[in-house]
């Protein structure tokens, strides 16, 4: 995802460019994608030019969605995840809940404040950074 947005707008990217820029074997890669494909998160074009590309701007896509769609519920414990509290043997009696809960809020805030934008902004200044030269 984060190699679609960063070429965001400059057509269909092919699997063995998004596979060589983020270090992903092609054959993972094309099960996670095709998982994106299915759930509307980009969408792909066959051909000579063909590929895959984000249908919403980079901005418009958060962290969070991408995470939970691919690795499920953010959270750290599987009761607190959406799982029946009551099939935990410490139900009523946990001390630990609403740490769980505070943790999971915590982490599901930063990853559905971020934007794929805000990762290819800060790939940018840190490419910029590193290229940087202060020779004399």
């Amino acid at each position: 995802m984060f190699e679609l947005a960063r070429q965001y707008g400059e057509g269909p990217v092919r699997i063995s460019e998004i596979a060589a820029a983020q270090a992903i074997p092609a054959r993972f890669l094309e099960v996670i994608l095709s998982q994106l494909r299915r759930a509307g998160m980009i969408q792909s074009r066959r051909g000579v030019d063909g590929g895959y590309f984000l249908p919403r701007p980079p901005g418009q896509v958060t962290v969070g969605e991408i995470i939970q769609l691919v690795e499920g519920p953010l959270s750290p414990v599987t009761c607190v995840a959406g799982g029946t509290l009551k099939e935990c043997a410490l139900h009523g009696k946990c001390v630990f809940i609403r740490l769980w809960k505070r943790a999971e809020k915590a982490v599901c805030d930063v990853y559905d404040r971020t934007s794929l934008q805000d990762l290819v902004d800060d790939d940018a200044t840190r490419r910029q950074a590193a290229s940087l030269s202060y020779s004399i």
